[in-house]
Formats: C-alpha cells, structure tokens, sequence
C-alpha cells in the first residue's frame, strides 16, 4: 500500500472512479460492498482503503500475469486477480455498461502482458525477493552489484538455488556479488544462454558447465588459474571473457571451442606469447592480451597465422616486436609498451597504435596501401618512414611529440590524408611548395618554425583547423592575391609567437574564421576595418600583448560570445555588451579606469571579469546592473600593509570552463589560514561533474583546519583531510568523484629552524610543481594504470580496465575522492609530500587535469617565471593551455613566494623563546591604533582575490563588499618605545607582535548549481546561512579564516592603550572596568563577524554539508568561529594612577593562560596506530 501525491495529475492513469468494492472471494459474508476510489495506473489497480475518498492509503493490486474475467452473477461486474501463489482478488460493479466495457478492454491488455526483464542490480540484495517468483516468464534477469549469498539463512528458502524455477530464463547477470563458489543452480536452466559471474572470488569452474547451452559465458575477475575439460563439450559458446584472472597460459581447452572467435585473456600473469598455441586456434581471429606481464613472444617453427586480424598487446613490457608473423593483421595495438623496433606486415594493416613507446624505427612491409589511421606519437622518430608518404588512403597521422626535423613534401600531396598531427617536434620548416593538398586539419604547434609555406593557405582549399602556436613566427602567409578568397579556415591559433601588427590584415582573407587565438604576441593595435570584416567570428583571444583598445568595429560580430584580452593596457571599456550573443568577456588585468554599459545587459551574459584593474571604480548604480551577472569579478579593496598578511606570499587564481559552458573546476584559496604565519590553497576537478568541485572548495578547508588541532603531522593531517571528506561527500549522497590538490604553508614558531613548511597532498590528476632556481620540482604524484604499484592493487582487488583505461569504465584514476562504489578499487588515499622552503623558492602552481594535459611542467615554469603579477600568471597558462588545445575546464593558481634570508627565524638564536600567538606579549604596552576606514583586510588586486557578486544581494550590501568598511579590518600593533619586549633583542621577520583576534575575510567564491536540488545539499533553515549568497545558479559562501588552535583560544587579553590620557581597554557599557562577560568567554571571543561589525554566536556550523543534511552541531570554538574585535565605542579612559594595577592583573591572567596552553598540549596527542586501518573505507 501506498499513498499517491495526487491522483488526478499522474500521466499513468488511464482510468478511474468511484464504485462499489470488493475484495477476497465473493460468496463469503464477511466482505462486504463498500464504495471506493478505483483507479487503472500504468500495470497497477489502485484501490482507496477510506471509502468515498481520495485519499490516504491505497491498495496496489499488480495486473501484469494476473487475470480480468467477467462476474456472470452481478450485472456490469469484473473480477480482478493478481498471479503468484499469494494472489489477491478485487470485484468491481460498475455504473453502467459504458464503463464496464471501457474497464475490461483495457485492463485486460494489462493482464495479458508479461514480464520478460527484470533489473535488480545494486540493489542491496542478501537474498532474492518473494514476488520476483510471481512470474515464471522471465528471460532477463540482471543481479549484479548485489549481497547474494549461495545459502544465505537457513531461515529463508530464496536462494541462488530457487533460479532453476525460471524455466525460460535466457540471459543472467550474478557478476559483483563476492559468492566465493559457482552457483551450480544456474546449471538446471535448459534456456540459459548467457551468464555472468565477473568478478565473484571464483577460483574454480566445475565440470558441470559442460552440459550447459551456453553461448556467452564471463568469467572475468575471478582467481581462475585453469577451465575444465569438459568445457569443450559447449559446441555453441561463442564468447568467453577470461579477462582479470591468475591465467599463466592460454589454456588448452579453448582450442576445441571452434565457435569462438575472439580471445579475451587481458590482466593476466603471462610473461610469454607462444604463438604454437594461437596456431592451434584457427578459429580466432581476435587476441586481447592487453595489461599483462608478455616481455616476448615464442614463434618457433612458425610460418605466419592468418587466421588473426586483430591484435592487441598494449600495456605490456614488450621492448620489441616482430608482428610480421601476423601476415593478414588489420588493427594492431601496442602503445605503452618498451618498443625500440617494430615490424608489421602491411599487406591488410588498416589501423595502427604505438604511441608511447622508444620507437627509433618502424618498418612495414609492404607498403600498407588500406592504412587508414596511424599513432606512432610520443616516441623517439627522427625522421618520417619513407612508406608513410606512399600510403595512398591514410586520413589521419599523428606523429607529436616525437625529434622529426622535417616532414617530407610528399606527404602533402597525399590526396587522402585529412589529418596531420605533427606539434610537439623540432621542425624547422615545413615544403617550401604545396600544390593542392586535401589537409582539413593541421597541428604544428611546439616546433621551431620561423615561417610558414608562402603558398599554404593558398594551395590548402580544404584547411579548416590551423594551430601554429607555441613557435617563432614573425608574419604569415596571405590567404589570397585578389579581392577574391577562397578559404574555408574557420579555427585558428597562432598564441605564443612573435606576430606584429603586420599580419592582422592578413586575417581578412579568411571570412569564415570563428576562432582566433594571438595571445602572447607583440600586437600594439587591432585596425577597426580588419575587426569589422570578420563577421563570423565566435571567440577571440588576445591576451597577453599590448594592445590599447578594443576596436568599436567588434560590434559587427555578432555571433560573437567569447572575448579574452587580459593582459593589455586597455584603457577604454569596448563595445562589447552591445553583441547579442556574448557570453564570456575577460578583462583582467588592464588598466580600466571606468565602464560604460547599455541600460539592459546581454541576456546570454555569464561571465565579466574585471580584476587586475586597479584604477576602476564603479559607482552603485554600475554595481546593481552588473549584480545579475552569473559570475562577476572584481577586485577588493586593498588592505595594504595593515592586512597583516605576511610578504613571505602572494597568490592569483583562474578558472575557465570547458565543453558546453560548464565549469568543472574549482580553486581555494586563503593567504591567512588559521593565523597569519599559514596560509592553504587548493585546486578541485570533477572532470565533467559540476557539483563535487565545490563541495570539496567549501569543505576542505574547514576539515583541514579541524584536522591541525588533532596532529602537527603534515601526513597525518592530509590523509585525515581527505578521509573525512570523502565520508563527507557519502552523507550528501554524492556518488561521484573529483581530483584534488591541496598546498598548505606553515610555521610552527616551536621549530628552533623557525622555517616555512609547504605540503602538498593531492589525488587524481591535479598536481603541484615549485619552482626552485628555475626548474620544476613536482610535489605531487598522478595514480594511474600506468603506476605498477597501482596496477598490481587493482589486479589484486579483482576490478576490471576497460579499454579506455578507466576503472570499471568510470575513471582512470587510482586515487580520487567519491566513487565509492569501487571501493576498495579506487580509494581516496592523498599523495603527500612535505618541503622546506629556501630562498632559492620562486613560485608553485596547482594546476588542474586539464592544464598538465596541455602543458609540461618545464614549460609551465618557463612561462610564467618573469611575470611578475600572480594573477597575470595565473591567466597566462590557462590562456595557453586552451591555445594548445585543452578542451576541459582548467583552473590554475599561482603562489609567488619571497622567501629571504630573514625569513628563517632567528629567535632562538637570540636566547629568547618565539612570541606567544596571544593578542601581545608580556610586559608590553601595546597601542591600539584607530582602524582605517578604507580597508576589507583582502590582499591586493595583483594577488588576484576576487568577489563574485551576487544577483540577489542589494546595493547596500554591494557597497559593504566592494566600497568602504572597517569591520573586519584587525586594530594594529604598535610597540611602546618606552617599554621593549626584550631588551637588547633582535626579532627576526616571522614572529611580529600578533593579534589571535585578527582576521582576514576570504571569498571563496564557492558555487553550486541550482538545477542539482537532490544533492543533499538543501538546507531546510528557515534564516539563511551567514556569509552564503545565492542568486539561483550560484552560492557564494564568504569565509572567515582565523586561527582555531587550541593553544589560541584563550581569555581575552584587554587592551591597553599608553597615552596621554591613560590606558585604553575595551569593556562593558554596563560594566566598566570588567570585560565584557556576554561575549568573553574562559574559551576567549568565539562567534562570527558581520558585515556590519557584530558578531554572531557560534550556534550554527557553517560546513555547508553538515548544516544541509542535519549533522550534529559542531561544538563552540569550531573552525568557521571567527573572534570578535574590540568595539571602539566601547572603550573608556583609565587615569594614570590605576595603570600599574592594571598591568598587574593582566600578566597573572596571561601566566594562567600559559599554564592551561601547556596542559591542553600534552592532553592533545593523536594516534597513528590506526590510521592504515580506515584510510580505504568506503565511506
């Protein structure tokens, strides 16, 4: 039974009214005719249980299999029966003879269908359901990913066994399910032509399969070492998947399966191919024997196998290959192997795959006149096989990242090659001469390349793609030598060369360009009527030149939607909120001083970033158009000097999205995390999952910073940070998963070094690089298939690799958060690695999976190592990166670090322990000087901290964000010249005089998208949750980062002012003299600082998961509790005379606090015992 939402509305109903009822059989008198609601939906009768009504309970009555026969005894009666042996029976007398025929029509099309398919896989199963025995028409039963047991329970009679009852039972799925034996039940069914038992712990096949009628039988990731005998007996199976198993050898009996035509043995132990065996296998014509262990292959006494046409040996060890023997081959796949030499047999070759091996040489023979496709990238080539140029219907040629110096010229004249893939090589030149060639695509990019041909883009009628970046080219050639053009180029990307002004009229000889990319040249200026002929252009970028303005004449694109010019030095806003179809328009880093826009923005308008400019001002009324503005940029206001904020770093961040507008990406960052001496940046990918980036972006942090008050680890910690949030992302019912790379600095001011400590965690293909004295120095680590270690695991755990690479085909990563279900497969285990940073430390990245896919770590290095701007940087790769060819959303950040001499800390040298991170030290008197009116405490523009604005926040609150406030500015320290801390000491850099109640305000810029409400993520508060805003597609949560050690929670110090007049300390209007019991506490000031200066109690937790799905409060003092500073207003003079005193009082309770510090230090000690326990938990 059940209870409808409304029955009306449901698009399955096809019948309903109010009738009289009955149930069970008719001649009992205890069942009566009442008048119910009946109701024909979909395959069900529904029956109301509260007569003359709609609602409450409902009675389901199943038709399908069931029975609708006509009641002879009452007039316009139908009896309604389901099947099964616990059928039940419904009688309904109908008004009139109308609506007993339209009833019985069609309900009796419903009784008369069968169900044929059935589908209960990850379905938590221990045992199979009752009612799944209601039809015995079954055909297709789907099992997998489940708990079954052979015998669960003596208790219940439905297990494997009862299978047999399924008589018509063709296809059955038992695969995932750990049964540990072969379920012999399955071998009663006469039908049953195919079965599936992966990945079951099987270690053994009993003979009886023989009997069976198989046609389809798979057996992979089991610890199968051998097959029966009697499999030989199957004359009609024609596929067995022996993939993931302990196989050594092919086994013998698959050579009497005569109607098998594929072998299918890969993630096996072998180590040697003996061709004697697939000789013996005439019938095959199929070998996948990829992800095994084969070093060589045994082809003694062996003439040639023409029985196979396919052969697939990648992911071996095989370090060369003699493939003639395979003399009618069509496809053959090796890459990721050891190859130095190849030779292949080309009399059928229509495909071949080599990429990433040692090859210095390739040699087929005879000339492969049906080669269609062919990778030999990333290899050691010098020079391109001579055969290759006769290869009369070769279409596609990929030869990257390879030593070719030169491509022959007859290549070009191949009238079928449609794609040529040469970048990443040590061209110097291309022919000089090109007559007509049919090339559409043409990637040069990464060579030597001075010029191009004269005559390229005259003779290539057909080019459409042209990506020549990342060379030396000064000019190119021109399109045409008439009015009159016939070129067809719609993409072209000529970013990081030397290009001037001279070749922009050049461009007008292609009418049809779409995209152009001239990032990173020596561009001064773009002439308006060159801009104005290219009206179909779609995107531009030009980036990183240095270009004035925009012309006006861009309005004549109007299918425009991408304008990238960061950069430059653009001083005048462009016209391009005038275009109809603009979408994404970037800004940054110019020297804007004021924007112009129309009275109604472009309706397609997603993205305007103007950061980096640091003579824009907008008024309010600019600010409230531009609030509607899914994501808007801009700088905050800089803090200067007074931020606190060390000089030891400074950061810039990007993030540009991929394929259909969607960002994927996600990037962290807080230049004071905890205290001013630490500082976290991140970067998350989810591939192409919208969601998991930001929910990691808004977790980890707080998770981290929770993490650093258990252990000072730096592996500990990281681990721990990644365990927690994967249980995290399990409790908002996230099933997918993202990469992550976490960067954390420190100093622990215990450490007699004194030093700063960067480490890096990450898992899945975010990575991390430093650069030190100018050369990468990877911190981070990529599991992949390619690791030997993490494709041993794998193989251990039974998991299958696709052919793609990928885990059970969903990811190609070892190590990433979410994805549980392929647990113990796939784990959330960081790479951690820890270093001291010196001053021969320049800068690190984080980069995302799509910006080390395009670039190297030498070249990433290279490119922004004389930028001076962290968020120029930052820009510069993704700019590059989506030049040469990156399609996925990138994110990069850029940490530029100042690491002098004097940032080693000398203190202990000098006798004296490092400063207590209390609000001043001992016998101090400390001036607390009026906070400026002008500051938010952010860093600079140039470290590139951005806010995105909300649609949905007001201009008042606008102007609390981007204009004028001191709230959450921290009061400055100044030292009494009377009254030194130390006599006769010299403090080093690291440890100032430092407030625990000064905090910085971080926009992490954290968003969610709206159309993903059943994420586990709604929160049903009623008051919305301070510091998060939303404008419907986006969230925007406002993070306080502050010191949350437990060492820094302590009673608050008061406030001394020396002056004139006294000492000025904070305190209670209603108390004066005392501090202020309601906001003080003996834990110190814990709560949460408003825009408007007050401060909120910590009664609510501010992990936006935990406070979504209801997790228990967080206690007092957690992580996201900022504490509150000392209010100005509240202030009052104590006379000269009362001063001593006062310093009194305040060094016994300092002496207090330092005794609580030290008792809760040795309190606070964290165990390791148990940490390889729980760190590969699914949850």
């Amino acid at each position: 039974s059940g209870k409808p939402h409304s029955i009306g509305s449901s698009e399955r109903i096809q019948l309903s009214g109010m009738y009289n009822v009955r149930k069970g059989k008719i001649h009992l008198p205890v069942n009566r005719w009442t008048r119910r609601q009946a109701i024909l939906c979909g395959t069900c009768l529904i029956v109301s249980s509260v007569k003359e009504s709609q609602t409450g309970k409902m009675h389901v009555l199943p038709l399908i299999g069931g029975k609708v026969e006509e009641v002879k005894k009452h007039q316009h009666c139908l009896a309604f029966s389901s099947s099964g042996p616990q059928s039940q029976t419904y009688y309904i007398c109908f008004d009139n003879f109308t609506e007993y025929l339209r009833w019985l029509r069609q309900a009796s099309k419903v009784a008369s269908q069968r169900i044929s398919s059935v589908d209960l896989s990850c379905c938590s199963l221990e045992h199979l359901p009752a009612n799944l025995f209601y039809s015995q028409d079954l055909t297709h039963l789907n099992l997998k990913q489940n708990f079954l047991r052979l015998n669960p329970s003596p208790s219940t009679n439905r297990a494997l066994s009862e299978l047999q009852r399924f008589t018509k039972l063709k296809s059955l799925n038992l695969s995932n399910n750990n049964l540990g034996d072969f379920p012999l039940a399955v071998c009663s069914i006469p039908t049953l032509t195919e079965l599936n038992v992966s990945c079951n712990a099987l270690r053994s096949v009993p003979a009886v399969v023989g009997d069976m009628h198989k046609q389809t039988f798979l057996l992979d990731g089991n610890f199968l070492q051998s097959l029966p005998d009697e499999l030989e007996h199957m004359h009609q199976l024609s596929y067995v998947s022996l993939s993931f198993n302990e196989f050594t050898s092919i086994p013998g009996v698959l050579e009497k399966l005569t109607a098998m035509d594929k072998l299918c043995m890969s993630g096996n132990c072998m180590d040697t191919l003996n061709l004697q065996v697939l000789k013996r296998m005439p019938h095959i014509k199929h070998v996948d024997l990829r992800l095994n262990s084969i070093r060589r292959m045994e082809a003694d006494e062996i003439d040639f196998l023409h029985h196979v046409t396919q052969l697939d040996l990648r992911d071996n060890k095989l370090g060369e290959l003699d493939a003639t023997v395979f003399n009618n081959v069509e496809v053959l796949h090796c890459e990721r192997n050891q190859l130095v030499t190849l030779k292949i047999s080309g009399y059928f070759l229509k495909a071949l795959y080599a990429s990433s091996n040692e090859l210095v040489h390739l040699d087929v023979y005879p000339v492969p006149n049906c080669l269609a496709y062919m990778d030999i990238s990333r290899n050691h080539l010098e020079n391109l096989p001579e055969w290759v140029c006769d290869s009369r219907k070769l279409e596609v040629l990929d030869v990257g990242h390879n030593q070719i110096r030169e491509l022959p010229a007859r290549l070009f004249y191949n009238s079928s090659l449609r794609k040529l893939l040469a970048g990443h090589n040590m061209l110097a030149r291309l022919p000089d001469r090109l007559e007509r060639t049919q090339v559409e695509v043409l990637d040069v990019q990464h060579n030597q390349l001075l010029e191009l041909p004269s005559n390229l883009l005259l003779k290539a009628d057909s080019l459409r793609f042209l990506n020549a970046s990342a060379n030396k080219l000064e000019t190119l050639p021109p399109a045409t030598l008439s009015e009159e053009t016939h070129s067809i180029l719609q993409e072209l990307y000529l970013t990081n060369n030397n290009l001037t002004d001279k070749c922009v009229p050049l461009l007008t000889g292609h009418p049809h360009l779409k995209i152009l990319h001239m990032a990173y040249n020596r561009l001064q200026s773009f002439p308006a009527s060159k801009m104005a002929k290219l009206e179909e252009l779609e995107e531009i970028d030009i980036s990183g030149n240095k270009l004035k303005a925009i012309p006006t004449t861009i309005m004549n694109c109007r299918r425009m939607h991408t304008v990238i010019a960061h950069s430059n030095c653009i001083e005048v806003f462009p016209e391009v909120m005038q275009l109809p179809e603009i979408k994404c328009v970037d800004l940054s880093c110019n020297e804007l001083s004021e924007i112009t826009l129309p009275e109604n923005l472009p309706p397609k308008l997603q993205e305007l970033d103007l950061t980096g400019n640091p003579r824009l001002a907008l008024d309010h009324k600019t600010l409230e158009l531009l609030n509607n503005i899914r994501c808007f940029k801009i700088d905050q206001p800089s803090a200067g000097d007074a931020s606190g904020a060390p000089a030891v770093w400074s950061h810039g961040y990007t993030e540009a999205s991929g394929v259909k507008n969607k960002l994927c990406v996600a990037a962290l960052s807080a230049n004071n995390f905890c205290d001013n001496r630490e500082a976290l940046y991140g970067v998350f990918d989810g591939d192409r999952n919208v969601e998991v980036p930001y929910l990691l972006q808004c977790t980890m942090s707080d998770i981290l910073a929770e993490e650093l008050q258990k252990t000072k680890n730096e592996e500990e910690y990281m681990i721990n940070t990644f365990i927690v949030m994967q249980r995290k992302l399990g409790t908002a019912g996230q099933k997918l998963g993202g990469s992550a790379v976490l960067c954390h600095i420190k100093h622990d001011p215990m450490d007699p070094g004194g030093c700063f400590t960067l480490t890096s965690a990450n898992v899945g293909k975010c990575q991390t690089i430093l650069c030190r004295n100018g050369k990468p120095l990877p911190l981070s680590r990529c599991y992949v298939m390619s690791c030997e270690e993490e494709l041993k695991r794998i193989k251990q755990h039974k998991a299958i690799i696709t052919e793609d690479g990928k885990v059970n085909g969903v990811t190609d990563s070892t190590r990433i958060l979410g994805y549980t279900f392929l647990h113990p497969s796939v784990v959330p285990r960081p790479h951690v690695q820890s270093i001291t940073l010196t001053p021969q430390d320049e800068f690190f990245i984080l980069g995302s999976k799509g910006l080390w896919d395009s670039l190297s770590m030498d070249e990433a290095v290279e490119a922004v190592r004389n930028v001076p701007d962290a968020l120029a940087a930052a820009k510069k790769l993704c700019t590059l990166a989506q030049s040469y060819g990156c399609n996925d959303s990138i994110s990069a950040v850029v940490v530029q670090l100042n690491v002098t001499e004097d940032s080693f800390c000398c203190c202990e040298l000098n006798g004296v322990p490092p400063p207590s991170p209390g609000i001043f030290p001992q016998s101090v008197n400390v001036v607390i000087k009026d906070r400026p009116t002008d500051a938010l405490g952010m860093p600079s523009s140039s470290s590139g901290m951005a806010s995105e604005i909300s649609s949905e926040i007001s201009t008042s609150e606008m102007s609390s964000e981007v204009g004028s406030t001191a709230s959450d500015e921290p009061p400055q320290v100044a030292m009494n010249e009377n009254s030194p801390a130390y006599p006769g000491e010299q403090r080093c850099m690291l440890h100032p005089v430092c407030l625990s109640n000064s905090f910085q305000r971080q926009l992490s810029s954290a968003t969610f998208s709206s159309a993903f409400s059943d994420n586990g993520l709604d929160s049903d508060d009623e008051e919305p949750i301070e510091g998060v805003f939303t404008n419907g597609s986006r969230v925007e949560v406002e993070v306080d980062i502050h010191c949350s050690r437990t060492k820094e929670k302590q009673l608050l110090q008061v406030p001394v002012e020396a002056s004139d007049e006294g000492i000025v300390i904070s305190a209670n209007e209603d108390e004066p003299g005392l501090p202020r019991k309601a906001e003080y506490s003996a834990m110190g000031t814990i709560g949460r600082r408003r825009g408007n200066g007050s401060v909120a109690p910590q009664e609510r937790s501010h992990n936006l998961i935990e406070v979504a799905t209801d997790a228990p409060l967080r206690k007092t003092g957690g992580y996201f509790a900022a504490p509150a500073q000392p209010d100005p207003d509240d202030q009052f003079i104590i006379p000269p005379e009362l001063e001593e005193e006062v310093k009194e009082i305040m060094k016994q309770h300092q002496e207090q606090q330092q005794q609580q510090q030290q008792q809760q230090q040795q309190q606070r000690q964290y165990p390791m015992d148990h940490l390889a326990d729980y760190y590969d938990t699914p949850l």
